[in-house]
């Protein structure tokens, strides 16, 4: 199983302090805790994409192509890549570009993002949020699996004799998940594609996450791609952790309490009881984490949100040696333990992408780049319509 983190790029007061980041601090911080988690052993790192303060990270490309020649193994991704406001076409070709320069050491997670304003500020209708999600990821692949695109569809201008630039490396697209913490249909289209889904349970109890992975898993079963077991899914979280529990408590409350996304909210007892956010021990998060397996079957990745709230950069970094010392182990053990022998441990890696491309050129499969389901026949546009 894959250990990573995220960032939602919050820029936020330190309520301890009184100090709050300018934007460039922010995201040279960004910076510094990625470089950090691959030094440390963690296995992604995966920014988020906003258009609004108090968020910074509006290029994730910008700040992953720089990380790619900074870091030396951990995977470059995305917590959202907005495919409903993005325009199709860019997207193509940037993630193909971060892909050409890491040499295949990312992935991107597609989204709709949870900031209402942003689709009029491109030109979109928030209430075609599903519609653009669907065609405009469909555009995405072939743009990616086909050297010359002919395509019509609701949402932008047509394309004639169309060829996105630079193809992608080795002639294999990225892995792409689809996030989604609510919207069914988002799953379905994961199913549907093969990709992986991620459920950023960070705001939901665990009762909502196993029926959202259960329907992912079933679905994907449906399409041919697999057993529902061997679906590929991935986690949300959030951790405070000090070596003693109490210690850790004292001092994430006045964060929790301000935090952007929940402060003034719940209160900090109720929401670590109701949702993945652990605020104790390494032992604690261990024994916690180490429990979601028997709640969704085996998934291939876990990704804590450490820098959020307002907690300055000294103790993200301590954050992150604390997760990569003491939890990330003992929780690789104890997935190890519970995966099934046929169950992929990890998402694909781009070798093993290129790999099975192959074999099915090989074999004489369908291509993907016909722009239709190699199991079905039909388009994602008519199965999710």
């Amino acid at each position: 199983m894959q250990f990573g983190i995220f960032s939602v790029s919050d820029v936020t007061t330190d309520p301890t302090t009184g100090h709050t980041p300018d934007d460039t601090e922010r995201v040279r911080a960004m910076l510094t805790i990625a470089k950090h988690a691959d030094e440390a052993g963690l296995d992604v790192f995966a920014t988020g994409e906003h258009h609004n303060p108090p968020f910074v990270a509006s290029s994730p490309t910008t700040m992953l192509g720089y990380l790619a020649g900074v870091t030396k193994n951990i995977t470059l991704s995305t917590a959202t890549t907005l495919i409903t406001t993005n325009d199709p076409v860019r997207i193509a070709e940037e993630y193909a570009m971060l892909q050409v320069i890491s040499d295949g050491r990312m992935d991107l997670m597609m989204g709709r993002g949870n900031t209402g304003p942003v689709y009029p500020w491109f030109g979109q209708d928030i209430r075609q949020g599903i519609p653009l999600a669907i065609e405009n990821y469909a555009l995405v692949r072939r743009l990616w699996t086909e050297d010359v695109v002919d395509w019509e569809g609701k949402f932008r201008t047509p394309l004639q004799g169309f060829t996105a630039t630079p193809r992608p490396l080795d002639g294999v697209p990225p892995f792409v998940w689809h996030g989604s913490i609510r919207s069914p249909e988002i799953a379905e289209q994961a199913a549907y594609y093969g990709d992986g889904f991620l459920h950023n349970n960070i705001f939901w109890p665990m009762s909502h996450t196993k029926q959202m992975v259960a329907f992912y898993r079933q679905r994907f079963e449906h399409y041919g791609h697999g057993r529902a077991d061997q679906a590929i899914v991935g986690l949300g979280g959030q951790a405070f952790l000090r070596k003693n529990s109490q210690a850790a408590w004292d001092e994430f409350r006045p964060y929790f309490d301000n935090a952007p996304v929940y402060g003034h909210g719940p209160s900090m007892e109720d929401f670590t009881r109701d949702t993945p956010l652990t605020v104790g021990s390494p032992q604690q998060v261990i024994d916690r984490y180490g429990s979601f397996i028997d709640d969704v079957g085996y998934y291939q990745r876990q990704l804590f949100l450490v820098d959020h709230a307002g907690l300055p950069l000294k103790t993200v970094l301590e954050q992150i040696d604390l997760l990569a010392a003491d939890v990330v182990p003992e929780l690789r053990k104890i997935a190890d333990a519970k995966r099934p022998a046929d169950v992929p441990a990890n998402p694909p890696t781009h070798a093993e992408r290129v790999a099975a491309a192959r074999a099915k050129n090989e074999a004489g499969a369908t291509h993907v780049g016909d722009g239709g389901d190699e199991y079905t026949g039909t388009l994602a546009e008519e199965a999710l319509s």
